[in-house]
């Protein structure tokens, strides 16, 4: 009777953790599960949710691409699902190459949602040609396992297009569509007041070179109840262990930085889970800055944002989605949120939420995948699921010395130093005997180099954690 059982559908998910693991704040900095940038869990959150169907599990592969995985996938899964952001930008290229060495191994269908293109305002994609056999490559690869590909708005849509692929639609990012096809902003109050509570949000670069540590500054003048929400690992790490070993540590006028004084005022804040950023953002009046993902998690809480837009990744989800926007670099120097408060419509985000949530579903049919609002519950076993359990609150600056707080953050350093020093100490059996068969010709080099990435990088990690 046993072959009448038909197995579930797994589907493997690009992600750097389930949606329901609860991770520890410091486990959570220690493992990077947010993939460098928080926003990445808010549009693989989505898609986890998105597919979960009866019948379908759905597993994070935590962000790994391991070529050598390919039989292993091939024979646990039915499909391997990638949702991606700005992938095609130079700074991914070696990760671009690996994934596309990967799924030219698999035999399973693969299907990529939501892939940007990163370049400037004007759209101009020279700073891509370098890298456009890696693009072409990795697009190939993809399509000659799935039906077409899915892109984030018009600008990817042509620079493909060019390159002469037909097969890519247009269908902006997962994570507006976690709650299907019901979307509602609204303003709660006529006007933003010295009262008023405003999320703000902006990368590195935006603050360091195109104007918003201006802004933020002006602002923060303006309105007490101000805060900063940062998504970077690096910005977590200064907040809980006020480390500054990142570059990113260098750029004292970024809000998470230990030395500005929202910092010391605790006015900032960064999320390991999209569930408790959501619903922190429920109390605010307004958002704005120049994180996309950032103000899609206001726009997903119902409160009103605004997208300071500083390239074409953020423009062209922006007009896709037609959230409101401004160029980063035709700001005003007096910018004043409430202004942009005033000037924001929502009237083309919400009405057209429905058609475009349609087309993303017919996008993930033809790609033979069902979706919960049409195949399920409508994601309620979901939400019921996230509900019931506790994720840890926002990351807050560490600005007490309270004996609790050191007992906490220096007990886990103690752990962790317990666990490298025996991991240390296999692997110095291991060397050992690796060196006394070693043939003259033939030294134990991959046996120390297995030592240095085991143990050298995390130590020195925990190193620079307690010195900072």
């Amino acid at each position: 009777m046993s072959h009448n059982v038909r197995r579930s559908k797994r589907i493997l998910l690009r992600s750097g953790k389930s949606p329901y693991d609860v991770v520890p704040v410091e486990e959570a900095l220690d493992q990077d599960v947010i993939a460098t940038n928080s926003g990445n869990l808010i549009f693989s959150d989505a898609t986890h949710k998105i597919l979960e169907v009866p019948g379908t599990e759905v597993v994070s592969n935590g962000i790994r691409t391991e070529v050598a995985a390919a039989g292993r996938i091939n024979e646990e899964f039915d499909a391997f699902v990638v949702p991606l952001a700005n992938a095609f930008r130079p700074s991914f290229e070696t990760q671009l190459k690996r994934l596309t060495r990967l799924i030219g191994k698999l035999r399973i269908p693969v299907v990529v949602v939501g892939v940007g293109a990163q370049s400037g305002l004007d759209y101009n994609p020279a700073r891509l040609k370098a890298m456009e056999p890696s693009v072409r490559a990795f697009v190939s690869a993809v399509l000659d396992r799935s039906a077409s590909i899915g892109v984030r708005g018009e600008f990817t849509e042509k620079y493909l297009n060019d390159m002469g692929f037909r097969d890519v639609e247009v269908i902006g990012c997962p994570s507006l569509f976690l709650d299907g096809k019901e979307l509602a902003v609204e303003k709660r109050v006529p006007a933003l007041t010295a009262d008023s509570r405003i999320a703000v949000n902006g990368s590195h670069n935006a603050v360091q070179k195109q104007g918003l540590d201006r802004i933020i500054r002006r602002a923060h003048e303006r309105y007490p109840h101000l805060r900063f929400i940062g998504q970077n690992i690096s910005d977590a790490r200064q907040l809980h262990w006020r480390d500054l070993s990142d570059a990113n540590g260098r750029v004292t006028s970024m809000p998470t930085h230990p030395d500005h004084p929202m910092y010391g005022e605790d006015k900032v804040r960064v999320y390991v889970d999209p569930v408790t950023w959501i619903d922190d953002l429920r109390a605010f009046d307004f958002s704005f800055g120049s994180r996309i993902h950032g103000n899609i998690a206001a726009l997903l809480a119902g409160t009103p944002a605004t997208v300071l837009c500083g390239d074409s990744r953020t423009l062209e989800l922006c007009r896709y989605f037609e959230i409101p926007h401004r160029l980063i670099n035709k700001l005003p120097a007096d910018l004043d949120p409430a202004r942009l408060y005033e000037e924001a419509d929502f009237t083309g985000l919400v009405s057209g939420h429905h058609e475009r949530f349609e087309r993303f579903t017919e996008f993930l049919d033809r790609n033979d995948l069902q979706n919960t609002f049409t195949h399920g519950d409508g994601g309620t076993s979901f939400d019921d699921r996230m509900r019931s359990l506790s994720f840890p609150a926002g990351i807050r600056p560490w600005n007490d010395t309270d004996l609790t707080s050191l007992t906490t953050r220096f007990g886990w350093l103690h752990s962790r130093i317990d666990e490298l020093a025996k991991d240390n100490d296999t692997l110095k059996r291991e060397l050992a005997r690796a060196r006394s068969g070693a043939t003259a010709t033939g030294a134990p080099t991959s046996v120390y180099r297995r030592a240095r990435r085991m143990v050298g990088r995390p130590i020195r990690k925990v190193i620079g954690a307690g010195r900072a």
